[in-house]
């Protein structure tokens, strides 16, 4: 029997289906197709239920203002380019980042299925979602899948006074057996120390932030959530040196360039726009799925089999806890914060759309 959770104050909780389904309203009021609101809110859903919130529901509001303005395109005209089996780049157009990256997962893996690995870069989306979700699609194809992506510098760079590199962020996924009790491994991380939605998220609460975390316009490293500005790289010069690599493996592999024109004298080197690389390896093609299966389950096991170190809560691989709440949240509601779910019935007024009934 699953415990009752503790209610969270002015949260509510809604069925991920009712979320999913109440999202995919939206964005096609917003101006999006049936089938790209479905996976565009399913994106949003899958990041919700395992608890990355910051690219959650809270989305939806934002995308329709993307969409509204125009930054998002939401009669795009996706096209394929390639002049090798094992290798393509997808034009996304200013579609949303859920829409391009999704199809780009779904390229790969086609792709890889007779090349044994392919790799697809994005050119020209906007805002790519939890890069984990496209990576974790690779995976439930028996495959390894990686992803990298490159936006708009908001990030400190070692040496540098003020934004000079992105947050950008990276993603790995490994399947498990389907019938092993361990979930895939799913590494998902910024090259930031913090996110900037944590940065405001302790302003608005008047909350220090951590040492060594944010920084105020000029790159001076602060606590104080009223002056910090921008996010600090993550183990400095090691966080800053991934972000400019996936700059180079994504913008500038597809001929998209976004860091130089950004610190460039060109009017449009600043217009918000994300690169990406989707990338999916076929265990089959290296000696067998099976064997490498059983290695993956082996490994796991042995690393949860080693001993707890003092005031531990256990042993963790990566993704294994946001599975877990995952399946919590898919039995319980996803939560929702009062100024999200404001937003959202605000929204759905303004299209005369009914919200979902909240979770008793």
């Amino acid at each position: 029997m699953t415990d009752t959770p503790t209610p969270t104050p002015g949260k509510v909780r809604l069925s991920a289906e009712d979320l999913r389904t109440f999202s995919a309203a939206l964005l096609e009021k917003g101006g999006l197709s049936p089938e790209h609101a479905a996976t565009t809110a399913d994106v949003f859903v899958w990041a919700a239920l395992r608890g990355v919130d910051s690219h959650g529901i809270a989305r939806v509001p934002a995308y329709l203002e993307l969409l509204a303005k125009g930054v998002a395109n939401a009669q795009a005209e996706i096209r394929v380019e390639s002049t090798t089996p094992a290798a393509a780049v997808l034009d996304a157009d200013r579609a949303p980042g859920p829409v391009a990256l999704s199809a780009a997962a779904e390229e790969a893996v086609s792709r890889a299925r007779t090349t044994g690995i392919a790799s697809v870069g994005v050119r020209g989306t906007v805002h790519t979602g939890a890069i984990g979700y496209y990576v974790s699609k690779i995976a439930e194809q028996g495959m390894v899948g990686l992803g990298f992506v490159a936006g708009m510098p908001n990030m400190g760079y070692t040496g540098v006074k003020g934004p000079a590199v992105a947050t950008s962020p990276l993603a790995i996924a490994v399947p498990t057996d389907p019938s092993s009790s361990h979930a895939p491994l799913l590494l998902d991380m910024a090259t930031a120390t913090i996110a900037l939605g944590r940065i405001r998220q302790a302003r608005a609460s008047g909350t220090p932030l951590p040492e060594g975390a944010a920084a105020t316009e000029d790159g001076t490293p602060t606590t104080d959530p009223a002056t910090a500005v921008m996010p600090l790289p993550l183990g400095g010069a090691k966080g800053s040196g991934m972000s400019l690599a996936f700059e180079l493996l994504t913008s500038v592999l597809v001929g998209a360039p976004i860091f130089a024109a950004f610190h460039s004298d060109d009017p449009g080197g600043r217009k918000h726009r994300q690169n990406a690389l989707l990338i999916a390896v076929d265990p089959a093609a290296f000696g067998g799925a099976e064997g490498f299966t059983e290695g993956v389950e082996a490994t796991l096991s042995a690393l949860k089999g080693l001993p707890v170190a003092d005031g531990a809560d256990g042993v963790h691989y990566p993704g294994e806890r946001s599975a877990a709440v995952a399946v919590e949240r898919a039995g319980q509601g996803i939560p929702v914060a009062p100024k999200v779910w404001r937003e959202l019935t605000e929204n759905a007024e303004k299209f005369g759309i009914t919200p979902p009934t909240p979770v008793a």
